[in-house]
């Protein structure tokens, strides 16, 4: 028989307390409520790829509105698909601006690889101007996988 000492009595009286207290305080606590972060990856110089991905940007952003839940979306742009944010070249420039319009500034970003904007000012000769909703980000490819590494979810159209 286990023989139990007044400094154990306490110890398991204070944990038993502890562990029960827990639970209340959390009472009500929604854990599954967190802010839904969506990358969109465009690598195609095609409008029916971008098309499609800012109805998926678009639907995203709606749903998670009409539900009051916080969402982020990043379309993300490099080598061919860059064109979809290029001044000069650009098939949806309207449509950016129109989201752009009916999303919160910080729902939406769309981001352009500095990397591929050089190498075709290289190739080109001439500085590339990019539509003012861009964002420059040092890579494209890098962006996406340091974003999914925090945990944003991804979607290639």
């Amino acid at each position: 028989m286990r023989k139990w000492n007044f400094r154990t009595v306490i110890i398991a009286l204070f944990s038993f307390a502890f562990a029960s207290a827990i639970p209340a305080a959390n009472a009500g606590a929604d854990y599954s409520a967190k802010a839904h972060r969506l990358l969109i990856q465009i690598d195609q110089n095609d409008s029916g790829v971008m098309n499609l991905a800012l109805n998926n940007a678009k639907n995203v952003i709606e749903y998670y509105r009409l539900k009051g839940e916080e969402v982020a979306v990043d379309v993300v742009t490099y080598g061919p698909g860059l064109n979809m944010l290029r001044a000069d070249t650009s098939p949806v420039q309207d449509r950016i601006k129109q989201l752009r319009s009916v999303a919160f500034p910080s729902t939406i970003q769309f981001s352009a690889c500095n990397v591929t904007k050089r190498g075709m000012e290289k190739t080109e000769g001439h500085a590339i101007d990019l539509i003012s909703d861009a964002v420059i980000v040092p890579s494209g490819v890098i962006h996406l996988m340091e974003l999914q590494e925090k945990g944003w979810s991804y979607v290639r159209p």
